[in-house]
């Protein structure tokens, strides 16, 4: 099994004598001004949880865009900062964006383009060429400061997801002595779905810079396959699930993410937990209603919708439920600059008031909609007080939210509800597993859930406990920086690379 303790003992063992450079859109900590202060926070993000723990062993660079008011009042003449605060152990490296860059590259290709695309929920993609414009110089941008500072050292590059497709053939054309690596977050489509991007062979091209490519499920790996062999001419080899083109080598290989199984499990069992959960009780007026919880951003992905009005097909069909069940939904405002994201807003809202006005009382409402952000210590909480948790993804990568619950129940008792849709079924499937477009489907898993006898309940969070502490972040970690490790820097021999790296200076 693997531990932090193994995977700092690899990083300790196999990347000290190189230099290991991270690049991600969000920023792991970000500066911000309270008052005449300047305070620096960790986002609410899975993916900078995950890799920090890297950074933070490995002592490498991670770069980032720059998005905190104080970030720039943080960092020296060459955009550095040490982090963390409290403990710094690595350099944040920041980039600057323009307005404009930032609406057409993140706001624009990425999450109008390239996000509805991959997840397939039927919101229309857009394509709009200024769009894709300012995404190729952001993806320029990035790689002169990678190129920076890598300088002439031996150099692993480990790219995090869609914002920057271009950037692995960019870095092997300038520096071929660099070992890149990239990890996509958000599923891949079929070639028939992929085949709607109007630079598709551009965009290929660049994600076959890399030298390994990582997606969550291997299906996902076939699919990305697939897309290559029907766009581009080049070499398929299926049992090695490696593409080549142009006489270069990628290999494509499924690294499912998960999280810190045993520092959350220490978290759930933390006596701010307990107080925690006392405030939830009394916020909420809980008494002995059954609660359900939902805990997502505010996304079309995410199947928020589907799931409210399976609530209302559940009361419909169950009316001795009324004033026995509350559903408690924390729905996190995001890319509300979007308008699909911000017509979705508004519908939930809308739907929760019309369920609330259809089945509440006056002491007594079904729906609690939060539209806000929690700290993790609040949401762990939440997760023990949950009965259940409804994890209705459309279409997901992962969905950490659903490890996250399963990781909390250190008591052995609650129900996971789990879209069939989210790469986290693949391994939690003794959850009850739903098709998340069938709202009959969700309202049986509702019945299924508040009605499922104790023994079966602590037999099926166990088997997924069991799973998700096996299968944790440092596994997922672990097995990439392994597959990295098999790659030789193409011009640098091993006896060169203490000399190279010693011999670089700032």
């Amino acid at each position: 099994m693997w531990t932090r303790e193994n995977l700092m003992d690899l990083i300790h063992a196999r990347l000290r004598d190189y230099r290991f450079i991270l690049v991600s859109h969000r920023e792991p900590y970000i500066h911000r001004r309270c008052g005449s202060r300047i305070e620096c926070e960790q986002p609410a993000s899975g993916l900078t949880v995950a890799l920090d723990p890297i950074l933070r062993a490995s002592g490498g660079i991670w770069i980032a865009h720059g998005s905190g008011d104080a970030d720039r009042s943080a960092v020296d003449r060459y955009d550095h900062v040490m982090v963390p605060p409290d403990d710094p152990s690595y350099t944040l490296r920041r980039v600057w964006l323009s307005k404009e860059e930032e609406q057409g590259h993140y706001y624009g290709l990425s999450n109008q383009g390239l996000w509805p695309l991959c997840h397939v929920v039927f919101t229309r993609p857009s394509f709009l060429p200024e769009d894709w414009e300012l995404y190729r110089e952001v993806n320029e941008r990035f790689a002169e400061a990678v190129l920076e500072e890598a300088g002439d050292a031996p150099t692993f590059v480990f790219i995090q997801d869609y914002h920057f497709a271009l950037l692995p053939a960019i870095l092997k054309q300038r520096n071929p002595n660099l070992v890149v690596a990239q990890f996509w977050h958000i599923p891949w489509p079929n070639p028939e779905v992929f085949r709607g991007f109007p630079w598709k062979q551009e965009l290929l091209d660049g994600l076959l810079g890399n030298d390994l490519l990582g997606f969550h499920l291997r299906s996902h790996c076939q699919n990305f396959m697939d897309t290559v062999d029907a766009t581009l001419e080049a070499k398929i080899d299926r049992e090695r699930f490696e593409i080549t083109r142009f006489g270069k080598a990628t290999s494509v290989r499924p690294f499912p993410i998960s999280l810190d199984f045993e520092s959350h499990n220490a978290m759930a069992e933390s006596s701010e937990t307990t107080v925690e959960m006392g405030r939830w009780r009394r916020q909420l007026g809980l008494g002995h209603e059954i609660l359900g919880i939902g805990i997502d951003r505010i996304d079309y992905t995410k199947g928020i919708c589907e799931r409210f009005r399976a609530i209302h097909r559940f009361l419909s069909a169950h009316p001795q439920y009324r004033e026995q069940f509350v559903f408690v939904q924390v729905g996190v405002p995001s890319r509300s600059q979007i308008a699909a994201y911000k017509s979705l807003e508004g519908e939930i809202e809308n739907l929760a008031t019309e369920i609330n006005r259809t089945w509440g009382t006056r002491r007594w409402k079904p729906i609690l909609l939060l539209k806000e952000s929690f700290p993790h210590s609040r949401l762990v909480a939440l997760h023990r007080l949950a009965d259940f948790c409804l994890v209705t993804s459309l279409h997901d990568g992962m969905n950490l939210v659903a490890k996250e619950y399963v990781a909390s129940r250190t008591d052995g008792d609650g129900v996971l509800i789990l879209s069939e849709f989210a790469g986290a079924s693949r391994e939690l499937n003794d959850a009850i597993l739903v098709n998340p477009f069938d709202e009959g489907d969700i309202t049986g898993a509702l019945w299924q859930a508040v009605r499922m006898p104790e023994e079966e309940r602590r037999r099926r969070m166990q088997r997924m406990r069991t799973a998700v502490e096996e299968n944790n972040i440092y596994r997922w970690a672990g097995k990439i920086l392994s597959a990295l490790l098999k790659f030789e820097f193409p011009s640098t021999t091993q006896a060169d690379v203490s000399t190279l790296v010693a011999g670089r200076a700032r």
